[in-house]
């Protein structure tokens, strides 16, 4: 039998401690230099052409992907910048940690997991193709399901590329692939695999998911928020977390992600408590209690 799923919470300096050896999949990128760059809005150049008038200026046309050689242009890469202190690791500034996230919507709402920017002081997003990293501003949490919405910063009515949700039951068996940026790269990775289980045990000391995949399509550390999608792109889960000494793989259903996802796009924070902390546990994985890291302002 495998073992439960249990994700502890991660401070952004990146302490990945693990119950039953199972590890959330947020990538260390700490370090002591800050970072100065702003993303640079650059100005398309302008095309010679008959300007519309106020009555016939088009709309962003949707851009849903639909096939797997375009799921990158969806998926981004997830950097959350703060300064931490750890039990273990001492007073950390400007740390950072990397995961990845994906576009939901044409408008540029982004869903991630909540453990990928949980405390952070700012949020910025690598989107494929561009040189320099756009802010974003977080919307929604669930610390319980470990999901959050994020706005990133949008040029005009520019309207990004974004992922829609697999609309059948998921099933044991079936061939899916696992997208995102693991190990803080800034290459992109689609692994494939199968379901292994449609209802895995999603309970925990920190996190209750009612609804769990089970899969072994790889994931690697950095992988945490990004989309496990089925053979015609479409999200059927949320990478979230794994245990790698047996190759087992877990992302959150797109069952329990559809039940809280309108309340976090409303700026409404579910099953959230505002604490950003880490579980310690003994070398007999007894816990010792929550090291809490951060609240929640207000």
């Amino acid at each position: 039998m495998s073992a439960p799923v249990t994700r502890p919470a991660r401070s952004l300096g990146l302490r990945l401690l693990c119950l039953l050896l199972l590890t959330s999949l947020a990538c260390n990128l700490s370090q002591t230099t800050e970072e100065t760059a702003t993303p640079t809005v650059t100005q398309a150049s302008t095309p010679v052409i008959d300007r519309p008038t106020a009555t016939n200026i088009p709309e962003p046309e949707p851009v849903a992907i639909s096939a797997l050689d375009q799921v990158q242009s969806a998926v981004v890469q997830i950097v959350a910048e703060g300064s931490f202190v750890d039990p273990y690791e001492g007073q950390q500034l400007n740390a950072f940690g990397a995961g990845s996230g994906f576009f939901i919507s044409e408008t540029g709402l982004i869903l991630t997991n909540n453990h990928v920017v949980s405390g952070a002081a700012i949020i910025w997003v690598q989107v494929d193709g561009e040189e320099t990293r756009r802010n974003a501003r977080l919307l929604g949490v669930s610390e319980c399901s470990d999901l959050a919405v994020l706005q990133i910063e949008r040029r005009g009515d520019e309207a990004f590329p974004f992922l829609s949700w697999h609309e059948n039951a998921a099933e044991t068996g079936m061939n899916i692939y696992a997208a995102g940026y693991p190990l803080g790269d800034p290459e992109f990775t689609l692994t494939n695999g199968v379901v292994s289980k449609a209802n895995a045990n999603g309970n925990s000391v920190w996190a209750s998911v009612d609804f769990v995949l089970e899969h072994d399509a790889t994931l690697n550390p950095g992988n945490s928020g990004g989309p496990l999608v089925t053979a015609d792109a479409k999200v059927i889960g949320v990478n979230y977390a794994a245990v790698f000494n047996t190759n087992q793989y877990f992302a959150i259903s797109f069952a329990e992600v559809q039940q809280i996802l309108p309340d976090l796009i409303d700026e409404k924070n579910v099953d959230a408590i505002g604490i950003n902390g880490t579980v310690y546990f003994t070398e007999e994985n007894e816990p010792l209690g929550i090291w809490v890291a951060s609240v929640e302002s207000g």
